[in-house]
């Protein structure tokens, strides 16, 4: 963050309720005003005004409340963490360990960082544009003609899944798709077969030794270059930095 001497950090870190209650006293709004740079309690600076005209994230429970109490503020619910200017927001108590440790990493570079990490038994760092939700976990529809075309979706994300196919799988008209989709799930039918393949991509960066020429073939993306745009627009990353990251078994030794 370029700091110069003295230059502080101030961390407000909040407690995520079924409703999150908060207030800021004069006291703690001239604190605030005065070390704009770090916040986790993010329901807290928006009371303090510290959020207005600002993107930010909180724990996805939250996230409603803090829309509509502050509409001033951009709430993005999905990544983990959000740095907007010399105020970073984020998404709960493991995602801002992932906050503090790019704060580390931005002040005393990546090497004291991945020391800080491996002394905490973290193993993983995760980018910030990680997503708090994984598309199987979804909310269910309300409709079991979408809940059926969404496992429909699941089970066949190596075939073509275009509009006028799910259209036709559901009977339906590609229109009223579109329409009931938004409706059920917020979003377009295009932008969760995405979302999907995205998933189970990173489920197989994560754990197998496969090409990314062949994930993107299982996956249904086609190509290598549209699996990278898919991640770059879902997680803000590539597949080959994801996998870094991310791998969770070591790779077979060269010739066998």
């Amino acid at each position: 963050m370029g700091h110069e001497p003295g230059d502080d950090d101030v961390l407000v870190a909040g407690h995520v309720h079924q409703r999150a209650q908060v207030g800021a006293d004069e006291g703690v709004r001239g604190l605030l005003d005065d070390h704009p740079q770090v916040c986790v309690g993010a329901h807290l600076l928006a009371a303090a005004g510290l959020l207005d005209g600002k993107r930010a994230t909180t724990h996805w429970s939250t996230a409603g409340q803090l829309a509509a109490e502050y509409p001033q503020i951009e709430v993005d619910a999905d990544p983990i963490f959000i740095r907007e200017g010399e105020v970073w927001t984020g998404a709960g108590i493991s995602a801002c360990l992932d906050l503090s440790l790019a704060l580390v990493a931005e002040d005393f570079g990546e090497e004291l960082a991945l020391r800080v990490a491996r002394q905490l038994v973290m193993y993983l760092k995760r980018p910030s544009g990680q997503s708090q939700f994984s598309v199987p976990l979804e909310p269910v529809s309300t409709t079991r003609r979408i809940e059926e075309l969404r496992h429909h979706i699941l089970r066949n994300l190596s075939d073509r899944l275009t509009v006028p196919d799910l259209a036709a799988h559901a009977h339906v008209s590609e229109r009223q798709l579109v329409r009931i989709f938004k409706a059920e799930l917020g979003t377009t039918p295009s932008a969760y077969v995405e979302s999907a393949r995205v998933e189970l991509a990173r489920h197989r960066l994560e754990s197998g030794d496969d090409t990314l020429e062949r994930i993107a073939t299982a996956c249904g993306f086609g190509t290598t270059d549209t699996m990278v745009r898919a991640f770059r627009r879902r997680l803000d990353t590539t597949p080959t930095d994801y996998r870094r990251r991310f791998r969770t078994s070591t790779p077979p030794p060269a010739g066998r």
